[in-house]
């Protein structure tokens, strides 16, 4: 059990710096551990989601302090945000796990790629 605890504490950890850092980026990590500790591809994303949202309350939180939110811009973004929300719970609850795997691993390599070359 200390095993387990110490696992989830160090996923939160790594999960709030890199989302701090970042800005949101700690989703990816969430995802990964969350996988390995509820063996559900799905709960293990949706799971994160709740994760993120914590943790980017408190880093918007700080940012906004620091002066280093952009409010008019940021909030252009959250209607279209939502669209895509619910769009994608809709195709999580479709999608296979494997697919979803898959998917989202592309996505990060794509991403990866992009923010490389870039």
């Amino acid at each position: 059990m200390k095993k387990e605890k110490a696992k989830k504490l160090s996923a939160g950890i790594a999960s709030g710096f890199l989302n701090g850092l970042f800005g949101s980026g700690g989703g990816v990590v969430a995802v990964m551990f969350l996988r390995s500790i509820l063996e559900d591809e799905k709960k293990a994303h949706a799971s994160a989601t709740l994760m993120i949202l914590i943790m980017s309350a408190a880093s918007l939180i700080l940012y906004g302090l620091y002066g280093h939110v952009d409010w008019e811009t940021g909030l252009k973004f959250v209607p279209g945000g939502i669209v895509g929300a619910l769009l994608g719970t809709g195709f999580l609850k479709k999608m296979k796990n494997d697919k979803l795997k898959r998917l989202f691993g592309l996505v990060l390599a794509v991403s990866g790629a992009v923010m490389l070359l870039r």
